[in-house]
């Protein structure tokens, strides 16, 4: 097999009539149509030998070693018995774009890889150019879901840009797929995501979600049959906000005469803050030390060991008989911070006894809400949110029940 038919083997119906090298060392083939192969309408696929014109168009080939390839390439025009004047079909490039569709696989295949700002440095390419192949790749891969098999979801937020701009995510909550992302976390925001979900709301049986009015008030107004299940992670951090945070900061204050225990007092946040589990026996001596000479910090600590037993509970009625233990003891601790936060997660009670009925928790969402964060490091940030939120999708396809 001569050079010239080996190369048609990659580029169907032309063959090589030369090249040159430039100066950068850039190759550039100059391929001529196959005497023996007449050009294909790109319109009904039919084999014609009218030719109407002729035009000279150089695309971008895959990288030889370390050498970058372009080709010139003659693309006819031709006339139609079904569909007039029409540019011919070329199997090996990819549409309108000055690629091959083997250099549009290279780039599909590096940028599920690397950031889109490298794949482009690499190879010489337009950062938009990069970005809107993989905006097509994307658009191509991502599977839209199966909105007949959801029942349980979770929702949840994340931080969009810098300046209190968040986003919206809802994932299935047994197929950890992600379903939908949208900016904005009001009513309004999260809204389209029910007018997609259709008539498939009335099947849904439970919502986890953190304290957000606004995911509530929606929820109920569009899924009638599903219930309201209130994350621990969230609950346990607003606690901690509200109420070791401002007993802390209450009992350093207090202690301004002694500066040795005022300092122990004003350190121990991350030891009050973090479970008993994850200290290392060190920190475990500190914060008994701690808690033994605090009475107040003592009683709050003890508290919200004790709150995180309502998601426990083994039933709806269990639930409530340890809330009314929990809240009796609040407001027999006298401490201000405690009391209000027992009177503020009242009107939540129903959202944190329904986890008895319901398994639910966000901590899936936390999880995707880290690699999210390392999706939008790797590139500094989307200037699409679009693109952004297929990003995301693609890397959440889900578990196959």
């Amino acid at each position: 097999m001569s050079e010239t038919s080996l190369l048609s083997l990659f580029w169907e119906g032309f063959e090589l009539a030369g090249y040159r090298q430039r100066g950068d060392g850039t190759l550039v083939l100059r391929l001529e149509s196959c005497a023996h192969t007449p050009p294909c309408c790109s319109g009904c696929a039919q084999r014609t030998i009218d030719v109407h014109d002729v035009s000279l168009r150089r695309v971008r080939e895959r990288d030889l070693f370390d050498r970058r390839v372009y080709l010139e390439v003659p693309v006819r025009r031709v006339r139609c018995c079904h569909c007039g004047v029409r540019t011919e079909h070329i199997p090996w490039l990819a549409g309108r774009r000055r690629l091959t569709a083997a250099m549009v696989a290279y780039v599909e295949a590096l940028v599920r890889l690397w950031p889109v700002h490298q794949v482009a440095g690499l190879l010489g390419l337009n950062w938009h150019t990069v970005k809107a192949i993989d905006h097509q790749r994307l658009r191509r891969e991502v599977v839209e879901p199966d909105r007949r098999r959801l029942r349980r979801l979770v929702i949840d937020e994340f931080a969009l840009h810098k300046g209190h701009h968040y986003a919206t995510v809802v994932a299935c909550a047994d197929t950890q797929q992600i379903l939908w992302i949208g900016e904005g976390r009001s009513r309004a925001a999260v809204r389209p995501f029910f007018a997609w979900l259709g008539p498939a709301c009335k099947q849904i049986e439970a919502v986890a979600m953190d304290m957000n009015t606004a995911f509530d008030l929606e929820v109920q107004a569009h899924c009638p049959n599903a219930a309201v299940v209130y994350d621990l992670f969230h609950v346990v951090a607003k606690y901690g906000r509200e109420v070791i945070d401002r007993v802390r900061v209450d009992q350093a204050n207090a202690l301004r005469e002694d500066k040795p225990a005022r300092r122990a007092v004003k350190r121990g946040r991350w030891l009050l803050l973090r479970n008993a589990d994850n200290l290392s026996p060190e920190q475990a001596v500190k914060l008994e030390e701690l808690l033994a000479a605090n009475a107040p910090l003592t009683t709050v600590y003890v508290l919200k060991s004790q709150l995180k037993e309502l998601w426990y509970a083994p039933s709806e009625a269990e639930a409530r008989s340890r809330w009314q233990q929990w809240l009796a003891m609040a407001r027999e601790s006298g401490i201000p911070a405690l009391i209000a936060f027992a009177r503020r997660l009242e009107p939540y009670l129903a959202g944190i006894f329904a986890s008895a009925r319901h398994r639910l928790n966000t901590s899936v969402l936390e999880g995707m809400n880290n690699r999210i964060k390392v999706i939008k490091r790797m590139a500094y940030g989307y200037r699409d949110s679009a693109y952004f939120f297929l990003k995301i999708r693609a890397a959440f396809p889900g578990k196959v029940r």
